[in-house]
């Protein structure tokens, strides 16, 4: 205790103050009529159908084509990617075989008043950009859009057949899933070359999908044939994945929209407003709660829980910069409101622990350094267990190409797209809201108490709830 200095609480304070602040209003710049966002505020957070409403589109092959099931799972697979890349995981996509449609349910855009269904769905319509190129390095625009930097080898055009293969391992038996390709004639020769030319110094030919590396296999071998494999860390779900998007690539035809609507809300945007208004009186109501009981340490508690609800808020917005937006749905916001019940359980459960041990004769110092450290286990294991819990629905319900979802898929996999979105969103709430109750409910509550009790206006034990001054 004695290393935290007075000047940690001003700095913390400062700290959350100041995040809080960026959270809610986002930093953004104008230069004329060109308005650039340099960090994203609560405006930007994408609404789930079910609170903002959203885009019922119908694709089908163009000209009238006829497509087998497995070219309708390549471009359902192109959508879906096109939707994840999008950072849209509050989406249904199903696919009627007999009538080669595939239907696509999705969000509007945050903070779209005037929505243009036809304008949403056309990229995703669009026929995919495949290609295959030397080297795995990528070069950058002004905008940070990826493309490769490596020449073209292949086109979409030039890939026949994309499939699942399979190898039997003699003695174990398990098998070893890859991905097979079939080139035309013009792609076999163009394949020979490169193949040839990277062989020996065991190149990398990258292949690319709308702009983005999908795959990066070592060229092991010289093809000569049109006909080739890659290998890899597969399993079944994963190499068709693979073949999936390839083939999106080589589809023999286009989408195009044969009907789309647009969708209400489940709810609408005035609930919206009523859940938020109710959230910030209760959220007032748990401050002067637990200022009135736990005095300073009930100030320090309520400072630590904006912070955790402004940390909430900025995962969803995408505020932090290694991590994407997400899409917020009710259930989401339910997640938001578990965590906050969890981060006053949390404080609770110090400011009580600091009780006893004052009231048990301890020094202010040694209570104060006791109930921080008594309190801790508790809340390590409540916290812990909802992060594995919120990890396990993550993974249920994810997008496809999430961490958890592929650390799970083999448990989840029978699990549909229809409650993909809405599920996860209540899991990734959840799992942020938790983190950040450690971040701040233990670390930043425990800095900011431990300096304030170095002022000596503050060293008296009836603001920790004891009833006497320090000796």
């Amino acid at each position: 205790m004695n290393k935290i200095k007075k000047p940690v609480f001003f700095i913390v304070f400062a700290v959350i103050a100041l995040f809080t602040v960026t959270t809610v209003f986002g930093v953004h710049s104008q230069y004329g009529d060109i308005v650039t966002t340099h960090v994203h505020g609560a405006d930007d957070i994408r609404l789930g159908i079910d609170i903002q409403g959203g885009v019922d589109v119908t694709f089908e092959p163009a000209d009238g084509a006829d497509a087998t099931e497995e070219q309708m799972d390549a471009a359902l697979e192109t959508i879906k990617y096109r939707l994840i890349t999008q950072n849209i995981n509050d989406s249904e996509t199903y696919v009627d075989y007999n009538s080669d449609r595939i239907i696509v349910r999705f969000p509007w855009q945050a903070g779209e008043v005037d929505f243009d269904p036809e304008a949403a769905v056309k990229e995703l319509g669009e026929m995919a950009e495949l290609s295959f190129c030397y080297g795995s390095e990528a070069t950058y625009d002004a905008e940070g859009n990826p493309a490769p930097a490596g020449a073209v080898i292949l086109t979409g055009a030039d890939v026949e057949e994309a499939g699942v293969g399979a190898t039997k391992n003699e003695t174990t038996g398990d098998a070893t899933y890859l991905v097979t390709l079939k080139l035309t004639e013009n792609g076999a020769a163009a394949f020979h070359d490169a193949t040839s030319a990277l062989y020996s110094e065991n190149g990398v030919i990258s292949i690319w999908m709308d702009n983005t590396m999908i795959s990066a296999p070592t060229v092991n071998n010289v093809i000569s044939n049109g006909e080739c494999t890659i290998e890899g860390d597969f399993t079944y779900e994963s190499a068709k994945d693979l073949a999936d998007k390839i083939n999106s690539g080589a589809l023999p035809f286009s989408l195009e929209t044969s009907s789309f609507k647009t969708i209400s809300p489940t709810m609408g945007q005035g609930a919206l407003e009523a859940m938020i208004l109710a959230g910030v009186i209760v959220l007032l109501f748990i401050i002067v709660y637990m200022v009135v009981l736990y005095r300073l340490q009930g100030v320090v508690a309520s400072i630590c829980l904006t912070g955790q609800v402004a940390g909430m808020l900025a995962a969803v917005s995408g505020w932090f910069g290694f991590m994407p937006s997400a899409t917020l749905t009710i259930p989401g916001i339910a997640g938001i409101i578990l965590s906050v019940g969890m981060g006053v359980d949390a404080n609770i459960i110090t400011g009580e622990r600091i009780r006893e041990e004052i009231r048990a004769g301890k020094n202010l110092n040694a209570a104060l350094t006791s109930g921080y450290k008594r309190a801790f286990s508790a809340i390590f294991d409540g916290n812990l267990t909802g992060i594995i819990v919120s990890i396990v629905l993550m993974g249920a319900f994810g997008v496809a190409d999430s961490w958890c979802a592929q650390l799970l898929s083999p448990l989840f996999r029978w699990f549909g797209a229809t409650t993909e979105g809405v599920i996860y969103s209540f899991g990734f709430t959840l799992m942020t809201g938790l983190i950040m109750n450690f971040i701040m409910g233990v670390l930043a509550s425990r800095l900011m108490t431990l300096s304030l009790a170095k002022f000596k206006c503050f060293q008296k034990k009836s603001l920790y709830g004891g009833g006497m001054d320090v000796k």
